[in-house]
């Protein structure tokens, strides 16, 4: 049975780089750390290996405005916090990330009324208070 969850991307941008994304258009990302904020109803696992895919430049979909960021080759997924859950919790976790950074207004939530699903921070370790796991990203390249 394929689990859903929530997940979020701690994500390295190495270089300022713009982007343009679908219909929010062309974006300015500066250097420094990012967290975005998704979830899976079904499939958390394969989800997760679609946007590792995708920055790792073997993805081949662009859907969701998370793609446009990731296949940009300056920006890097570091590492993974995942949750198994029933329950709708991305917004509430957006919320929750958002006292930590900085949104980017607009990205990644056209389907809800949260300002963002993707912050700018200082640091990720606010993560691992959160109730969610770390994930060895590694066992997610089985491709």
């Amino acid at each position: 049975m394929m689990k859903g969850g929530v997940y979020c991307l701690c994500i390295s941008v190495e270089a300022q780089t713009q982007i343009r994304v679908g219909a929010l258009g062309e974006l300015t990302f500066l250097r420094g750390k990012y967290v975005y904020v998704g979830s899976a109803l079904k499939g958390l696992r394969s989800r997760i290996t679609r946007h590792i895919k995708n920055s790792l430049g073997k993805g081949n979909v662009t859907h969701w405005h998370i793609d446009y960021l990731l296949r940009d080759k300056k920006v890097n997924v570091r590492t993974v916090y995942q949750k198994y859950t029933e329950e709708k919790e991305e917004c509430k976790l957006a919320e929750s990330v958002s006292q930590h950074g900085e949104p980017i207004l607009d990205f990644g939530c056209s389907d809800c009324r949260c300002v963002s699903h993707l912050f700018k921070v200082q640091h990720f370790k606010f993560l691992s208070e959160m109730a969610l796991h770390q994930i060895n990203i590694q066992n997610y390249l089985n491709f």
